[in-house]
């Protein structure tokens, strides 16, 4: 009988954690990234959606994004400044992210392996929705880095800045929409949100 693992490697999501050059006052798992990249992702489709006129696939784009990180179960969160060391690590890690993929899709039955290979090995039907997948990872990293400041942690302060920027390089409006106008409610304290 072929490997049926899929789901419990999966859920080791919550094992992996992100952020480790950083000192954080509060870790953070992939598993809570990946649910705050496809709210965030979700959002941004939603945005696009209602303030383009168009009609692309908001849920479709939730669950890219749930699955967006998957390969770090297999290869650990390899920092921003490692991955992006040089153009021969980020190609090299991208071989290795590739082998992760096709590993965890093998421990899935024939009759389910093609309904998950899409989220897992992205598909060029997908392309326009992966774009607001891989605007809503950088807004979960600045709101990390938010959250950080807001505690007086100012090891987040340039990561922030850099992140900030990466966003708006994206030229992507809807991102620059979710940063104007939802971001600044992370900022706020619980009683604050409420009122």
């Amino acid at each position: 009988m072929k490997n049926r693992n899929f789901f419990a490697l999966i859920s080791r999501m919550k094992y992996i954690n992100r952020w480790s050059l950083m000192r954080g006052s509060r870790g953070e798992n992939l598993s809570e990234h990946s649910l705050e990249v496809a709210v965030i992702a979700h959002a941004l489709v939603l945005l696009h959606n209602k303030r383009a006129g168009d009609s692309q696939n908001a849920e479709r784009a939730a669950v890219l994004a749930v699955f967006h990180d998957a390969p770090e179960i297999l290869t650990g969160d390899l920092p921003t400044p490692v991955k992006y060391y040089s153009e021969q690590v980020r190609a090299a890690y991208k071989t290795v992210e590739e082998s992760a993929c096709q590993t965890i899709l093998d421990m899935l039955p024939d009759e389910l392996r093609l309904d998950y290979e899409p989220y897992l090995i992205p598909q060029s039907q997908d392309e326009s929705l992966w774009r607001f997948v891989k605007a809503a990872d950088k807004i979960s990293a600045l709101i990390k880095c938010t959250e950080e400041r807001k505690t007086g942690n100012a090891e987040f302060v340039k990561a922030a800045e850099s992140t900030l920027s990466a966003i708006s390089a994206m030229e992507l409006p809807e991102a620059d929409m979710f940063v104007r106008e939802f971001l600044p409610g992370y900022e706020l304290t619980l009683d604050e949100l409420k009122s």
